[in-house]
């Protein structure tokens, strides 16, 4: 049984009043890069200790010699069409910004664009109740926001957390020999390709809802593992383009062991049948040339690795001894996909794929 559409009669779906959705909306690398070329930055004053350097997750600002704050700002275009669920969505995957650098969210503001004469007020309330649930397990405020009315559908967060300042996880810390470890799988690119084709199941949809509604709790625990160096979240440049910016970062490289990444059910196959985005191109486009693949590497592997995550899993960077606590507070949070997916090794040479996949 597939997921139906709207009657003629009905509110439009809200994924067709997008061109893109989730974080498969985002500028892809490789322009992102060319329009960030001449950007030479402001000045950045000491208590910055996490700036723009490393494209991290979030800002870091040192507040005192106990906290800094954390601040971050997500928002896109709707990946489903439940407007309740949008909501859940998206504010998930705000706030997931705030985890990744080990911290706990405090507040947050709504970002809301909607085209108010296509859509009813009851539909546009319902997004937000969506996110307000999220902020609410979260055990957050949302303080406030600001709204415009757009062609487009857009809702998001600004997330604001703090951290000890001892206890910041940048994406730039990964040391040689520490091993990967992945808490959610991928595939959520897959799966709302194929919603956006009305040919995904009730069971597959229901496997997108959990995840990219399941709130990446366990950062700021894993911050407080002392053999956990490095963190950051697989979003939309997928996890591909995730593991490159942690070993651009840390000025090393990355082997990954392609069998041992957690898949959601049924994506491969769905992926073998031509259902992804086109942000898993763009994305390849981007930052192939860093990427070596094994010899007969499947094209639906191929799209996987690219595939653009919304509201992804964790990525740690963390030495051998510490993979099982890793992993088991992951479990211990309901991530029950956790694995450990890779490892980092010494900087390639001059011209060399940063990353190596291995099958």
């Amino acid at each position: 049984m597939t997921v139906t559409l709207a009657s003629s009669a009905s509110p439009p779906r809200l994924t067709s009043l997008s061109h893109g959705g989730g974080c498969g909306c985002k500028i892809a690398p490789g322009v992102l890069t060319e329009i960030l070329r001449h950007n030479r930055g402001l000045p950045v004053p000491p208590e910055l200790l996490v700036g723009i350097e490393t494209s991290d997750d979030a800002a870091v600002y040192q507040l005192s010699d106990e906290i800094a704050l954390v601040a971050t700002t997500d928002f896109f275009m709707p990946i489903v069409d439940d407007p309740y669920q949008f909501g859940r969505i998206a504010a998930t995957n705000a706030i997931s910004d705030v985890y990744a650098m080990g911290g706990r969210p405090i507040m947050a503001l709504a970002l809301v664009g909607m085209p108010v004469k296509v859509l009813s007020t009851e539909v546009i309330g319902q997004i937000l109740a969506g996110g307000e649930s999220v902020c609410r397990d979260a055990g957050i405020p949302i303080a406030g926001g600001h709204t415009i009315d757009s062609v487009e559908p857009i809702y998001g967060l600004v997330a604001l957390g703090i951290v000890h300042p001892s206890r910041v996880m940048r994406n730039a810390d990964a040391r040689v020999g520490d091993r990967l470890v992945l808490g959610k799988p991928l595939g959520v690119g897959v799966l709302s390709a194929a919603l956006k084709k009305e040919v995904l199941d009730e069971a597959g949809y229901a496997r997108m809802i959990a995840t990219t509604t399941q709130l990446n709790t366990p950062g700021p625990k894993l911050a407080a593992i002392e053999g956990v160096h490095a963190l950051t979240d697989v979003t939309g440049f997928g996890l591909a383009g995730h593991l490159l910016e942690l070993a651009r970062g840390a000025e090393l490289g990355v082997a990954l062991d392609w069998p041992r990444v957690p898949l959601l059910e049924g994506v491969r196959e769905l992926a073998a049948q031509g259902l992804v985005t086109g942000a898993s191109g763009r994305n390849w486009e981007g930052y192939g040339a860093e990427v070596q693949l094994p010899a007969g590497f499947a094209d639906p592997d191929h799209a996987l690795l690219t595939d653009p995550q919304t509201s992804g899993g964790l990525l740690v960077a963390c030495d051998a001894a510490s993979v099982d606590e890793v992993i088991a507070l992951f479990h211990h949070h309901g991530f029950d996909a956790a694995a450990d997916i890779g490892e980092v090794v010494e900087a390639p040479a001059a011209g060399a794929p940063r990353l190596v996949v291995r099958s």
